[in-house]
């Protein structure tokens, strides 16, 4: 297939653009290099997939999804057969100092992805959502059958936004649509906002973690390598109407149009001072922890039901804790000469 990867150079986004190549199929990779984190590990994963490029079947694309001009050229030059798209302004935190960031970004960005699958005849748009469209919901595990109208971060509610502006294509347009929700994906080449990048560098230079909620979060850690499976696996199965819905009892994660979603997890959650010890062995050193309350936007647990992408792609993560833990911390030792 031609594939359209947006944030290819993103942490999940060279993961899948990897896979995509080592399959045989042609990529075009889209990122705009924003400053959000530093843009030499950007550059960095950009240049490990030149390095796997043996066929030359990638070329980059540098342009911002809320270039409208740019983003509608770039679907007229480019017979795209599917769309992985995963760029957006990511991070709960930072949606409250810059909410306009996820609004240029996650909205209006994620229109002109619609636009040019719409008007260029693609075949599947597969697109990163997040399990913090959770929100509020308190029961556990999380279910895409459960109700996600209570977001409590502007990132969540772009991700909420953007499974209902899928819907709205899907059934207007037929085009098949897939949302995953991500839950706590990590491993090699990640975020160094998130946690283990966090946790791990703090720790080697002898420095205080900061733990919200007093240690007492619970998330479902993901391996990349699992993600990168399902997405792929999701991308061969474009979405399907569900013909038993019924307006009157209405199945949030289907539709009758060619629209689905799905949670992409480990459905294994994992308390964090247990992730942090993970951490602790695989380093040999102790961690210094500074306690701290509960973050605006942030949800005190995360937990994961996957049954439905189970059924219908064969998903199954298999990659124990400890395992990736060790991956990770062996990438970021070489990475960053430690």
């Amino acid at each position: 297939m031609h594939v359209l990867v947006t944030g290819a150079a993103g942490f999940i986004g060279m993961h899948v653009t990897l896979a995509l190549l080592k399959r045989g199929d042609s990529v075009v990779g889209l990122d705009n290099f924003n400053a959000y984190y530093e843009v030499t590990l950007k550059e960095a994963r950009l240049k490990e997939i030149n390095t796997h490029d043996t066929k030359q079947q990638f070329h980059l694309v540098k342009l911002d999804l809320a270039d409208r001009q740019g983003m509608a050229e770039l679907f007229k030059t480019h017979a795209f057969d599917a769309v992985v798209h995963l760029a957006a302004q990511a991070g709960v935190r930072y949606s409250l100092d810059n909410p306009l960031a996820y609004i240029d970004s996650n909205i209006t960005g994620f229109a002109h992805v619609l636009e040019g699958c719409r008007h260029s005849g693609v075949k599947h748009l597969v697109y990163a959502s997040s399990s913090s469209v959770y929100g509020l919901n308190e029961s556990m595990p999380f279910s895409v059958s459960d109700n996600v109208d209570h977001p409590i971060s502007l990132y969540a509610a772009s991700k909420k936004s953007n499974e209902l502006m899928a819907h709205s294509y899907s059934h207007l347009f037929g085009l098949p649509t897939t949302g995953l929700r991500f839950f706590t994906v990590y491993g090699p080449w990640g975020r160094p906002d998130m946690s283990p990048f966090k946790f791990t560098k703090a720790i080697l230079a002898g420095q205080p973690i900061d733990v919200y909620n007093y240690g007492k979060h619970k998330r479902d850690f993901t391996y990349i390598d699992d993600i990168v499976t399902g997405i792929i696996r999701t991308l061969d199965r474009p979405a399907q109407s569900n013909p038993n819905w019924q307006a009157i009892n209405p199945d949030p994660s289907s539709s009758p149009a060619p629209w689905r979603v799905y949670n992409i997890g480990n459905q294994q959650p994992v308390e964090l001072m247990d992730y942090i010890s993970a951490i602790e062995t695989q380093l040999g050193h102790k961690a210094t922890i500074n306690l701290l309350p509960l973050q605006p936007g942030d949800v005190p647990d995360t937990y994961a039901d996957v049954e439905a992408l189970v059924a219908d792609v064969g998903y199954r993560p298999a990659t124990h804790l400890q395992t990736g833990i060790a991956h990770f911390i062996e990438w970021y030792r070489h990475y960053y000469q430690v």
